[in-house]
Parts: C-alpha cells; sequence; structure tokens
C-alpha cells in the first residue's frame, strides 16, 4: 500500500481511482462499510482504491482545543487499511486553507484536478467544505457535474446502533471497553512509551509498564482491566519478542491507595520479566474486571491485585482458545 502525505505525493501520470473520504479514527466497523465498498468498486473497475484522511482532527483547526479523544494513532489507521486492500492511504494536512475551501472548490482541486475520481464513497451523513455546507446531494450534484459517481453508505449497525467514533469514544470513556469492541470489530488499543514511574508496583511484588500515550488518546475510564500487550517497536530484548502479545492486567487511574493525583496507564504483564523502558508498545483492553478502588493498606491492596491477575488470566485464557 502507498502512504502519501499530501497531494503532492500524487505520482505524475496519475490516472482515475476510487476514493473513501473521512477522518477515520478507528476505521470500526461502521468505517468497514466504507472502505469495502470503496475497494469493491475499485476491483470492479480495475483502478486502485484511496483512502483519504486528515490529519490534524478538522475540529481542532475550525474550534481550537476541541480535539476529541484519538481512537487510534495515523500509523495504526494506515496499518488497518492496508490489512482492508486499500491501495493507497492519503492524508491531507487539514489546515486554515482546506478549512476555508467551499465544497466545489474542494471537490474540483482534490477529487477532480489531483485525485482524478471515478467514484467517491461517503457515509450518509457525510459533510464537506467550508462551514460544512457540502452534504451527499451537493456531492451528487457536483459528481454530475465533473464527471464521478457517488456511494453513500449507512453506517446503521446491529442492535439499533449507529457506528460512530462518538459512540465508541463514549463507551470508552465509562470504560466499557467490550461494548467499543464491539463496534470497532477489535479491542481498543492504548500506544505509547514505556517510561519510569512512582516504581510501586515493583515494591509490592507486581512491576508495570507505566505507559505514557500520545497526546488526545482516548484512554478508557478508571478502573483495571484484562488487556493484550504488545511490544510494536524498539530494540527486541531479553525476555519479550517484538509482536508478540501477553496477557496483561491494566490499572488505569490515578492510584488513590497512595493519595496519586498523576493519572497513569500501568500494565502488570503476565509472566514476564523484562526491561521495557523506552519500547514503544500497544495495550489492546478486552474486559473491565473493576473500577478503581482505595483500600485500607498494602496487604488489602496486594490482595485485590492478585485477584485481578487471576482474572486477567481467566478471561484472556479463554479468549485465546
Amino acid at each position: 500500500m502507498l502512504r502519501w502525505r499530501g497531494l503532492d505525493d500524487v505520482p505524475a501520470g496519475w490516472g482515475r481511482c476510487v476514493v473513501t473520504i473521512g477522518v477515520f479514527d478507528g476505521i470500526h466497523r461502521g468505517h468497514a462499510q466504507l472502505v469495502n465498498a470503496a475497494t469493491r468498486a475499485a476491483a470492479e473497475r480495475g483502478v486502485p482504491s484511496v483512502l483519504m484522511t486528515f490529519d490534524p482532527h478538522p475540529s481542532e483547526v475550525v474550534r481550537p482545543g476541541t480535539h476529541p479523544p484519538q481512537l487510534s494513532t495515523l500509523r495504526r489507521r494506515a496499518d488497518l487499511a492496508e490489512e482492508m486492500g486499500v491501495d493507497v492511504f492519503c492524508v491531507i494536512p487539514f489546515t486554515p486553507t482546506v478549512a476555508a475551501q467551499s465544497p466545489e472548490e474542494f471537490v474540483h482541486e482534490v477529487l477532480v484536478e489531483e485525485l482524478h475520481a471515478a467514484v467517491v464513497v461517503v457515509g450518509d451523513n457525510f459533510t464537506f467544505g467550508h462551514k460544512a455546507l457540502g452534504d451527499v446531494p451537493k456531492l451528487r450534484e457536483l459528481g454530475q457535474r465533473f464527471g464521478f459517481e457517488v456511494t453513500a453508505v449507512s453506517l446503521f449497525g446491529e442492535h439499533a446502533v449507529t457506528y460512530s467514533s462518538t459512540y465508541i469514544r463514549s463507551c470508552i470513556a465509562s470504560g466499557d471497553v467490550e461494548l467499543a469492541a464491539e463496534a470497532l470489530g477489535r479491542p481498543h488499543r492504548v500506544e505509547g512509551a514505556v517510561v519510569h514511574g512512582e516504581r510501586r508496583g515493583r515494591d509490592l511484588g507486581y512491576p508495570t509498564a507505566n505507559v505514557a500515550p500520545p497526546e488526545h488518546a482516548a484512554i478508557p475510564g478508571d478502573g483495571v482491566y484484562a488487556a493484550w500487550f504488545t511490544v510494536l517497536g524498539g530494540k527486541e530484548g531479553d525476555g519479550f519478542r517484538i509482536g508478540e502479545r501477553y496477557a496483561a492486567s491494566v490499572s488505569v487511574g490515578t492510584n488513590p491507595t497512595f493519595s496519586g493525583r498523576n493519572r497513569t496507564v500501568e500494565a502488570y504483564v503476565l509472566d514476564l520479566d523484562a526491561d521495557l523502558y523506552g519500547q514503544h508498545v500497544a495495550v489492546d483492553f478486552v474486559s473491565r474486571l473493576r473500577g478503581m478502588e482505595s483500600y485500607d493498606g498494602i496487604d488489602a491492596l496486594i490482595a485485590a491485585i492478585s485477584n485481578d491477575v487471576d482474572q486477567t488470566r481467566t478471561i484472556l485464557s479463554a479468549e485465546d482458545n
């Protein structure tokens, strides 16, 4: 799969293609419907499929300070798109100039002049252009003018739920990672570098990897979770392999037993004794075990952690079989 940053990466002589447009945060099951429609249309016509997304999130440019919690990094979105058979992952830097484009300018300059779109696939609630003045009927009108087809896909899913990034963010914020996984089609992932923490876990007999996620990452609500832990990159070390997943009991919160103030993501990786500092890792949240609680004394806390580990082992062993 080709990965473009901006339209300057479009090669000379680029021909017709099928384009699907959106932020695609998380590439959830609703997005999968769009991507699948685009790759099918591209295969039928014998042309490449292009997934167009934007960075930063448009809301941060239009209304600074309103960037929503992010379900996935750009790299993660690109990797998922590649797994789904997309030919080109195109990131448009979203600037005030882009935000000011009229619907007609966006279509003519981007979809027609640069990408030569034969088909454009969007969600049925798609809006575009300055102040979101463009919608699907407007896109169809412009398609007739400039010679491309428009396919609008409903994102309506099972159980009367419309799959949307907003819905998934609300599930994650409440700690309901199971519902989030159902809408995503996979467990919600938080990535980050392993950094030094307070080292309390080691003193308790449960050393943790303190994961520092990127700005705006969607972090599950406070509590303890069963999760998969994967080292994504860096130098392979003693005791672990890059790309191999390990069971982990993960605490999200402020460590109230110790009157903590900073919110952290701390993963106790089961059956792994390794130096993980500096590694880029992923935590895939599978199930919420309990809320974040304050305990009267260290012994009660250790007993709770031991129970968390037992539950984690049971839940992930069942999922792995």
